[in-house]
């Protein structure tokens, strides 16, 4: 954030310090004095979410284009993003071009809208119009995608046996380093699910797959506490639990096919590497994905 600062004003250093802890205040970001000097992988994805626009919006811009700026993040903080993208709006007469897919955040935000289908406007008009009578065929499918109050049927008994169990699972970062002081975060306390970014959702399962190691509680999987298992112990558990994480970009390696990164989880557990890619081209079909796909790097 004060990179932007020093670039583009002549604030002296003071008074940079003092507008990057103003703008972290305004995307409620939390103890922002301490988090100032925090590194991004120390911060959740909707705080570093928050980071990205408190960034852009330090200049008090003519222009703010916003791409897809809430689509990891919960209802919570979706709101305290789009709070300060609508005071400053409001304070500077901002043009804000917001690109997003969440119908919901249209509703709230726009008062234009425009509906693209393949690199081509297929209809345009007032927010209420264009949702509450949408023309286009496509416009009517996305509004019809929509997912409505009502709560789907609940699963039979037979569907509700416990996969994986935590108890009083805690995690704990920071404290004493060798040299100094460092800052204390809470991450985990007794656990939860829900929540908003930077509420613990992500470390829960990172605990859970045992990708960090919790500070302290059990996990167990069925009858099996692998909370402290050694990495030996621990491999023939890996199949068991696997994980989707929130951020592909951040996921993927760039240098390895999309193929290989599918298969590297069977081949590591004994799986022919053929059997692997013959199982991964079936994966691709399901989630609406040509096998062709199998060899691209993740950034194409």
């Amino acid at each position: 954030i004060d990179e932007v600062l020093r670039i583009h004003t002549s604030l002296s250093a003071k008074e940079r310090y003092e507008r990057v802890i103003d703008i972290m205040k305004a995307v409620n970001l939390p103890d922002p004095v301490a988090m100032a000097g925090a590194y991004p992988h120390q911060l959740s994805g909707g705080q570093r979410q928050r980071i990205m626009i408190a960034s852009a919006l330090v200049l008090d811009p003519g222009l703010l284009i916003a791409d897809e700026p809430t689509t990891a993040l919960d209802v919570t903080t979706q709101a305290q993003i789009l709070s300060p993208v609508n005071e400053i709006q409001a304070r500077r007469g901002t043009g804000v071009l917001f690109i997003t897919h969440d119908m919901g955040v249209v509703a709230e935000i726009a008062d234009r809208v425009v509906v693209m289908r393949r690199g081509e406007v297929v209809e345009t008009g007032p927010v209420d119009d264009v949702l509450s009578r949408p023309q286009h065929d496509y416009t009517k499918m996305l509004m019809a995608a929509v997912p409505g109050m009502t709560p789907p049927s609940r699963p039979s008994k037979a569907a509700n046996k416990v996969a994986f169990e935590t108890v009083k699972l805690e995690k704990t970062y920071g404290g004493k380093s060798f040299l100094k002081k460092e800052r204390v975060v809470h991450a985990l306390k007794g656990v939860g699910i829900v929540g908003e970014s930077g509420s613990g959702k992500s470390t829960l399962a990172r605990c859970v797959v045992r990708l960090v190691d919790p500070t302290s509680g059990a996990i167990l999987v069925g009858s099996q506490d692998i909370a402290n298992l050694s990495q030996r112990l621990l491999k023939p558990m890996r199949s068991k639990v696997q994980i989707v994480f929130q951020d592909p970009y951040r996921s993927l390696n760039p240098r390895v096919s999309v193929g290989q990164s599918i298969i590297e989880g069977p081949v590591n557990f004994g799986v022919p590497e053929s059997k692997a890619l013959e199982k991964a081209r079936e994966l691709l079909v399901l989630v609406g994905l040509s096998p062709v796909a199998l060899d691209r790097l993740p950034h194409q």
